[in-house]
Parts: structure tokens; C-alpha cells; sequence
């Protein structure tokens, strides 16, 4: 079986996958942005392309998240037809369509079967983009037009789909109902054999100083620094967290850019306004406790959370973060903000703690109680942990059902050109 992968920051989703199919003998080939220079990855034949236009001036606001999404689809059935002209037909086409990437390549292989990843369809209202009143949509009446908008690009790939995948029940649960029946719930996985408790633990911060399982850790993880992931809400909890618990130390890892959402004013970054918020209010001595680490390798990311006494997830009604399974596999006792997709993994007093998003007081009531509680973060990461083994494992569970979900696709009738 010949498969192409397509994303831009390949594997991406495809790390476990990809080398999968390989290791079975089928010819695996990759399109990607992420990469200058043809090379293999893991039996996994990687093609790089770039993008040579660019965005025109002049364009109505609500369409330039779609002309970007345009232009890097050109760019993609460009390389694609290159690819073709070299001899390569797909029996599968494999890909993540949130850049666009995928839109034309039915044209281009008109009866490869296509795959694609479904992460998110685009939804105004109070449960999705408007759902942090301090942080509105700036875009008026028409914020939810232009949201709409958004979603061309998923709509235009939905007839281009023979399956689809999606990594969690909330993901799935925003497209619309007519895609139901292309979508397959399946998580990318987690390597429970990897990341697992780990009592010798210890992490080294920056300051030269060693963290170990002896002391009172809280941690706190976000890819970027943002309000999306519940940052200033930590923050603004860290006066209190701090005061109340004279020997923790919290642990902050995450960049200072943005991810998603709002970006800061110009100069400024969601990282630094929120600790300009709260400093004041934190003696020197207290503040001293708490470490910016910013990206850290992932052996040190894994550290850190075998480390943590305490682990706070926060998110917006959006993507669920790996960061917050693989603190379950470590068995980590977790306190999250109970939002949809959070609500879809954790339950309250059963596998980890549930507050309101924006409470921050009961935020550091629910972390301080397990501080104070050794048994019930036992109990609380020992049932996180088993509920990650039981239902995202890697190796056990969802690897065979992403192998068996190619397989589906493959079975099918070769696809054909939609209008």
C-alpha cells in the first residue's frame, strides 16, 4: 500500500502512526513545510515544499484566514502534482486539513482514498470563543460572521473526506452533525510505558537548585503563555497559593508567544502583563519560589511532572492539551478547571479535582487541600493513571485502532473527484 502523508509541521499527529505503516511495509511518503531538505524518517520517505506567494493587500478581514489557508493549499497541489509526475500514486492519502494543505489533492489523485484529522470546527457563542468575558471577540456583531467564515476551509474539505479522525468526543462534537459519520474518536496516544510515576525523580531549575518528590511542587503547563489555557487565571491565584503554602514552589512552563486566541497588545506579552498584575501583591521572598522555565526539553518536561505534589490544568472549551493526559500517566494528582473537553477525562474527587474555570480562590482551595492530603493524591493519580491506561494508551488502545482505521480506509472504493 502506498500512503502520503500531508501536514505541515510533519509527523505531527502522525509520530506513532506513520513509522507504524512503515515498519508493516507499506510506502510511506510525507509532504511538508517543516523541513528545507529530502530525508527518511523512521522508514518514512519526507519531501519538503515551500510557499512562494504571498497574502495580497487589501483583502476583507473575515476572508484573510482563508487566503491563507488558499495559498498553502496551492503551494501543496503544486508539490503534489511534481510528486505524480515522479511516478507516485497513493492508495491513501493521510492528512491534518487545518492549514488548508489537503483542499486539492482529490484533483490531483482522483481515486486515493483520503483521511483526514479533524481537530476543530470553528463555533461562536458562550461554550466556544466567547467564552472568557474578559477576553471578547473585538469583532462586534460580525465576530460571529467572520468565526463562520473561519470554517470554509473545513467546509470545503468535507466532501473530500472518505474518514475522518478526531482525538477526543468534544473535538468530534463541534463539527457538524452531517460529519458524524466520518469521524472516528481516536486519540493519537500516550506512551504510558514511558511516561510513568517515577519517585527518584528530580528536575534541576535554572537558578542551579534541585526539585525532588520530597518537595512541595505545583506545577503549571502551557505551550505558550495565554488566556486560552487558563495563564492569567493561574496567575491571579498565585498571591494567595503562594501565602498559603510558605514552602511550595511552582513551577511555570510555556513560551511567550501565542498559540491561539488574542494576541497581546503590540510590545507586550500575556506572560509578562500578568505577572506586571500580580507582583505587587507577592513579596520578593515568595516570588523567589516560583520559576519561569519557558520550553524545556522533553525529558525535563517529563521530570517535571514525575515531580509534581500538584498539577493545575486550565483551558478554554477548545483542543484538550497531551500535556494534561501525560500528567496522568505519571500519576500526577491533577486540579482543573472544569470545561467541556477537561470534563470529558477527569472526574471530580474520582481521578483528579474539577473547579470552575474562573474561580481562582477555589482554584487554591482545591490545590492546597491535596497538598495537605497525601492519601487522596494517591488515590487521585492512581485512578488518573489507570484511566489513561484503560483509555489512551498508546500500544494497547489507540495505535490499533488508528492501524485499523487506515485499514477501513483502504477497504473502501477508490474515491472520486467532487464537485
Amino acid at each position: 500500500m502506498k500512503i502520503l502523508f500531508i501536514h505541515q509541521n510533519f509527523p505531527g499527529q502522525y509520530k506513532h502512526l506513520a513509522p507504524a505503516l512503515a515498519a508493516r511495509g507499506h510506502q510511506c511518503v510525507a509532504l511538508t513545510l517543516r523541513v528545507k531538505e529530502a530525508s527518511t524518517w523512521q522508514g518514512v520517505r519526507v519531501i519538503p515544499y515551500g510557499i512562494k506567494r504571498k497574502q495580497g493587500s487589501g483583502m476583507h478581514p473575515w476572508v484573510q484566514d482563508f487566503d491563507t489557508k488558499v495559498i498553502r493549499a496551492e503551494a501543496c497541489f503544486a508539490a503534489a502534482m511534481r510528486l505524480r509526475e515522479q511516478g507516485f500514486t497513493p492508495d491513501i492519502i493521510v492528512g491534518h486539513h487545518g492549514w488548508g494543505e489537503t483542499m486539492f489533492l482529490r484533483d490531483v489523485w482522483p481515486t486515493a482514498r483520503i483521511g483526514l484529522y479533524c481537530e476543530l470546527y470553528h463555533l461562536s457563542g458562550p461554550d466556544h470563543t466567547g467564552f472568557d468575558p474578559e477576553f471578547q471577540p473585538k469583532g462586534g456583531p460580525g465576530e460571529p460572521l467572520r468565526i463562520r467564515l473561519k470554517n470554509l476551509n473545513n467546509l470545503l474539505h468535507f466532501p473530500v473526506a472518505d474518514l475522518a479522525i478526531s482525538p477526543t468526543q468534544f473535538q468530534a462534537g463541534t463539527f457538524p452533525e452531517e460529519w458524524r459519520n466520518k469521524i472516528s474518536v481516536i486519540h493519537d496516544g500516550i506512551d504510558t510505558n514511558h511516561l510513568v510515576p517515577n519517585e527518584n525523580a528530580s528536575l534541576t531549575l535554572p537558578d542551579g537548585s534541585t526539585v525532588t518528590r520530597s518537595d512541595e511542587v505545583i506545577t503549571f503547563v502551557n505551550r505558550n503563555l495565554e488566556p486560552y489555557r487558563g495563564y492569567h487565571i493561574f496567575m491571579r491565584a498565585l498571591p494567595r497559593l503562594l501565602k498559603e503554602r510558605p514552602n511550595a514552589k511552582v513551577l511555570i512552563v510555556g513560551g511567550d508567544e501565542v498559540s491561539y486566541g488574542s494576541r497581546p497588545p503590540k510590545g507586550q506579552t500575556w506572560k509578562q502583563i500578568f505577572i506586571d498584575e500580580v507582583r505587587g501583591r507577592i513579596p520578593t521572598p515568595a516570588w523567589e519560589r516560583v520559576h519561569f522555565l519557558g520550553r524545556i526539553p522533553y525529558d525535563q518536561f517529563v521530570s517535571l511532572l514525575q515531580v509534581s505534589r500538584v498539577h493545575v490544568y486550565l483551558t478554554y472549551p477548545f483542543v484538550l492539551s497531551w500535556s494534561m493526559f501525560e500528567a496522568m500517566s505519571v500519576q500526577a494528582a491533577i486540579v482543573a478547571g472544569a470545561t467541556a473537553p477537561v470534563q470529558e477525562a477527569l472526574e471530580h474527587d474520582v481521578n483528579g479535582r474539577l473547579v470552575d474555570f474562573f474561580d481562582g480562590d477555589a482554584l487554591v482551595d482545591q490545590v492546597c487541600d491535596l497538598l495537605e492530603d497525601a492519601p487522596a493524591r494517591e488515590s487521585l493519580g492512581k485512578a488518573a493513571r489507570e484511566h489513561i491506561v484503560q483509555n489512551y494508551d498508546l500500544q494497547t488502545i489507540c495505535l490499533p485502532r488508528q492501524l485499523d482505521w487506515i485499514d477501513r480506509l483502504h477497504e473502501m472504493a477508490p474515491g472520486r473527484v467532487h464537485d
